[in-house]
């Protein structure tokens, strides 16, 4: 039996004092609301309404479940409201998760402006590297630096980010540069574990061929800026991506190696956990972002 509507059912029957105008309100047959009236009772042990072939009346049971009856449909219609209003109108608490260092450094900047565009929007962003499960942990909205998504989540292209192999003038200056992908096993590298390929470095050269090159770690970090300040102090060579280091190479903190090899471009994404029923904060949000990222990214 379907509880919430044989309140409904109840208490229209009471509303309009007959089964049979009850259920021209409802739209239904007589049956019907005389079965949904028989369930409730049964389901409950208590009679509740006292029929004769002239009038209903309410049993004391039935008064008290009219009038909770009533609350409770007043409740449900006003959680229906703001539901209708949440899926229209942008507003409330929006839970965004993001990488670390690219929350840091593309994203931080942006969030005074949607605040001022959107300000019935309650920003809760979290950083953090390993993926979270949407889902199980809450969160409306990630973005994900991936080459593939998940098949799980719609996700929405944003922008796009290269990979390099870099190092500072200062460790080059002690340590003649590689000049094929073989040369970096004489080289000590620093690691990103969660990428992809931490032990593993794959180039592909001008003819499309790849190279997969056992790398020798100086040193390991499941943070991609504690990678780059390594890098910058000399400490070895790194593989990341152009988000976190472009600046660097531009200002020749950084210098690019084996430019004749190139690595597969990783997507910046923006994924939800469905597109039914979107809510209009997390359609702003997506909006925002794509808009924001519109055109060369900002690192390239």
């Amino acid at each position: 039996m379907d509880r919430l509507r044989a309140f409904e059912v109840f208490a229209a029957v009471v509303g309009q004092g007959s089964f049979t105008r009850a259920a021209d309100k409802l739209d239904t047959s007589p049956a019907n609301v005389t079965r949904y009236v028989n369930e409730l009772e049964e389901a409950l042990g208590a009679r509740l309404l006292n029929r004769t072939s002239r009038r209903l009346s309410l049993t004391e049971t039935g008064k008290m479940l009219y009038d909770r009856s009533l609350s409770i449909l007043e409740d449900v219609a006003e959680a229906e409201a703001v539901a209708s209003t949440a899926a229209i109108q942008p507003r409330g608490r929006l839970r965004v998760n993001a990488p670390v260092s690219f929350g840091i450094l593309h994203l931080a900047p942006l969030w005074p402006r949607f605040s001022a565009r959107y300000p019935d929007i309650e920003l809760d962003v979290s950083l953090v590297d390993r993926v979270v499960d949407l889902v199980e942990e809450g969160y409306d909205l990630a973005v994900r630096i991936s080459s593939g998504g998940s098949p799980a989540l719609i996700g929405r292209k944003l922008a796009t980010t290269r990979h390099l192999i870099c190092a500072s003038p200062d460790y080059l200056a002690r340590h003649s540069a590689p000049m094929s992908p073989e040369d970096l096993k004489d080289h000590a590298c620093i690691a990103y574990t969660y990428s992809d390929a931490v032990d593993d470095w794959r180039l592909l050269d001008d003819t499309g061929k790849e190279h997969i090159v056992a790398v020798r770690h100086i040193m390991r970090t499941n943070n991609g800026d504690t990678a780059r300040a390594a890098a910058l102090a000399g400490l070895g060579i790194i593989r990341q991506p152009t988000f976190l280091i472009g600046e660097d190479l531009r200002r020749k903190w950084l210098v690019p190696l084996l430019i004749g090899y190139s690595m597969s471009e990783t997507d910046v994404l923006a994924v939800y956990p469905s597109r039914r029923h979107l809510s209009a904060k997390v359609r702003v949000m997506v909006d925002f972002l794509a808009e924001a990222f519109r055109g060369t990214p900002p690192w390239d």
